[in-house]
């Protein structure tokens, strides 16, 4: 045994609670993101339940690319992703630049408890919350439009407006929770720079803009260069909860079209192909926009 190996199984064993409680992330990542990567070859294959996989070469692709549907949801999962960057993704930051500004240790605290608890709903239970206040018939939202003189809005069936309610949903569970990040980052500024400043006379928002967004600008490039990485997911569970018939055609994302072919339809080959599709965009936005971030910000994830 090396001296390198020996030394690494004294560090393992020194800190072996520490390994225990890192366990289940562990063997969830390998489970679930880095087995499947073995089988990823289904996409080259003509996939059998009974009997051998044959091999199929790039079929799978050209009939994914040849496909109107497919398009579609590529289509729909890009316009998704696109309004959740531009539209939610300053919210956390905005969100944290405010909690910052609260003297109130009391008061901060009561605002960041009310804020993180949507997080732990699942989309189950906020599909239910959302299904219920756009209701057309007993639905809050709907009830204020019809005290207003409006006539009642079918929300939820209504293309023009599903897209903005997925944004509007994921903006409520998790903007609270995403500000922990940028929270984090906050509290390692250090608090003579704001000292100065302010023995300099710049004000609470010019210190804001001069001190507090440049100290947080790595954060926020490697934040932004990890969402880009998941810009293809567009979020199945909120998806699969709020779909319906009506809007399908709208909102049906890859994640939806890969379950549907897959384990609904039984494509396995085809649907592996989508999700490898994916898989790969997902990589080169991430190398991407990391290089973009490295050269014109100094910041990147490595």
């Amino acid at each position: 045994m090396s001296q390198k190996t020996a030394m690494i199984l004294k560090q393992i064993k020194r800190d072996k609670f520490l390994y225990l409680l890192l366990a289940p992330g562990l063997i969830y990542f390998v489970v679930f993101h880095y087995l499947p990567i073995i089988e990823a070859k289904l996409a080259f294959q003509n996939f059998k339940f009974v009997g051998e996989s044959t091999w199929a070469g790039l079929k799978q692709f050209e009939e994914l690319f040849g496909s109107s549907a497919f398009l579609q949801t590529l289509i729909n999962t890009v316009i998704i992703s696109a309004m959740k960057m531009v539209f939610y993704f300053p919210v956390p930051v905005i969100l944290s630049l405010l909690i910052n500004e609260i003297r109130s240790s009391g008061y901060r605290k009561y605002i960041q408890a009310v804020i993180y608890l949507p997080h732990f709903l699942s989309w189950v239970v906020i599909a239910g919350i959302f299904i219920a206040l756009l209701s057309p018939t007993s639905g809050a939202v709907n009830e204020i439009i019809v005290l207003m003189g409006g006539d009642p809005i079918s929300f939820l069936t209504n293309k023009s407006f599903i897209r903005w309610i997925l944004v509007i949903s994921e903006m409520w569970r998790s903007a609270g929770w995403d500000t922990l990040l940028y929270i984090a980052a906050l509290l390692k500024i250090n608090a003579s720079l704001y000292e100065a400043a302010s023995i300099d006379g710049a004000n609470r928002f010019q210190q804001m803009i001069h001190i507090t967004l440049p100290e947080l600008k790595s954060t926020i490039a490697i934040v932004f260069i990890l969402n880009l990485g998941f810009f293809l997911n567009a979020g199945f569970d909120q998806v699969f909860n709020l779909m319906n018939d009506s809007v399908t055609s709208s909102i049906d994302i890859i994640d939806t079209y890969v379950y549907r072919m897959g384990l609904l339809n039984g494509e396995i080959s085809y649907a592996t192909a989508a999700g490898l599709f994916k898989g790969f965009i997902g990589v080169l936005l991430i190398l991407g926009s990391h290089f973009m971030m490295k050269k014109y910000t100094g910041k990147g994830v490595w």
